[in-house]
């Protein structure tokens, strides 16, 4: 009896412990750690904020940081629809904060901007432009700037282009990372790369799954990323040496700026967002709707991004009209280059406000 009861104790302590911890992880605030220097000392005149905005009348969650809040303004758009990037600035953002203001957004639906009485009526790709704009206007008149860096990532790169075609007055220049240019055709392209991988490769399991689906367009938009990822070669290869696995998902969920509230609502947030928004992006083809940019463009291609968003980047950047069009490829690196060779990309921004202020780019060749 002894026993028993010494037992039933334990488990008590031990399940009043697991509650304890469960509603102190609840209660824990979302924070960001100040900007420091290589002395380990938070930097003067740095910028470390978690802030929530009044964006296209819902509150947006946003995160800038920056060792000098003078520095040019960049504004981050992650993919998805329905990623969040703040774990992954976090971890591969760093060098980018020696030399700029990194605005990181949080949009719509996602991350710390993933509220669930939010209605799916609000979730329509005029109103994620609207957004972008608000937020940029807003980032001009607190950091006194003229425009802002605008870097998009895979659906973020679709949104930056029709950021700067519509107010190219606030975009000082674009940056693409995993340029999407027609959503419609890069499906159709990588149902046929992976069933042709699949079949080389003896997967009998893929192509019956892919056989059975057909080819795209789906009315179940969760079907995509489940059928159009399964190559391998899309997503194993040779990062740089500064890469962090910890930027990719789910592990960049996993840092102080969510509370565990947003990090659950992180995950299910990227699912429903995607579920609402990808569909409005099969209409979308850049190679016919936006010949001309009045922005400098810079686009960076990793060799192991998959052809059927490559090529398609490179076809409509060779026909774009703007001020500059630079494409780099870059070989130790897929659909996220930002986040593959970080150091490299920090650099390579540095060159693009070098270019755009007329001053002597940091690096030439890369």
């Amino acid at each position: 009896r002894r026993v028993g009861r010494a037992l039933r104790r334990s488990g008590l302590v031990a399940g009043t412990g697991v509650v304890v911890l469960l509603v102190a992880g609840l209660a824990r605030p979302a924070s960001t750690e100040p900007v420091v220097g290589r002395d380990g000392e938070p930097v003067a005149g740095g910028v470390a904020e978690l802030v929530t905005l009044p964006i296209g009348g819902h509150d947006q969650g946003v995160m800038i940081r920056g060792a000098d809040v003078d520095a040019p303004v960049l504004l981050f758009l992650e993919g998805g629809p329905g990623g969040t990037a703040l774990g992954s600035m976090r971890y591969a953002g760093e060098a980018l904060e020696e030399s700029f203001v990194v605005v990181t957004w949080d949009q719509r639906g996602t991350g710390r901007s993933a509220d669930q009485r939010e209605p799916e009526e609000t979730f329509t790709l005029d109103q994620m432009l609207a957004d972008a704009i608000e937020l940029t206007e807003h980032l001009c008149d607190r950091f006194d700037e003229d425009g802002v860096y605008v870097v998009g990532s895979s659906w973020g790169s679709t949104l930056g282009v029709l950021l700067a075609q519509e107010r190219p007055d606030l975009v000082r220049a674009y940056v693409g990372v995993g340029q999407m240019v027609s959503q419609a055709r890069t499906d159709e392209i990588m149902y046929a790369d992976t069933l042709a991988w699949a079949r080389e490769s003896g997967d009998d399991g893929l192509v019956d799954q892919l056989l059975a689906v057909g080819p795209p367009p789906y009315d179940d938009a969760l079907i995509y990323p489940s059928m159009l990822t399964g190559n391998p070669q899309w997503q194993q290869y040779p990062t740089g040496a500064d890469h962090d696995g910890r930027s990719g998902y789910p592990l960049n969920l996993l840092v102080d700026e969510y509370s565990l509230t947003e990090q659950l609502r992180s995950a299910a947030g990227l699912i429903d967002t995607f579920a609402l928004l990808y569909p409005q992006l099969e209409g979308i083809d850049f190679r016919d709707q936006v010949p001309r940019l009045d922005v400098p463009v810079h686009v960076v291609v990793g060799t192991y991004e998959a052809p059927g968003r490559a090529d398609l980047a490179r076809e409509w950047l060779a026909a774009l009209d703007a001020p500059v069009v630079q494409v780099e490829t870059w070989d130790r690196s897929g659909h996220t280059p930002h986040l593959d060779e970080p150091g490299r990309f920090a650099a390579f921004m540095a060159d693009v406000h070098a270019r755009s202020v007329g001053s002597t780019p940091v690096a030439e060749g890369r």
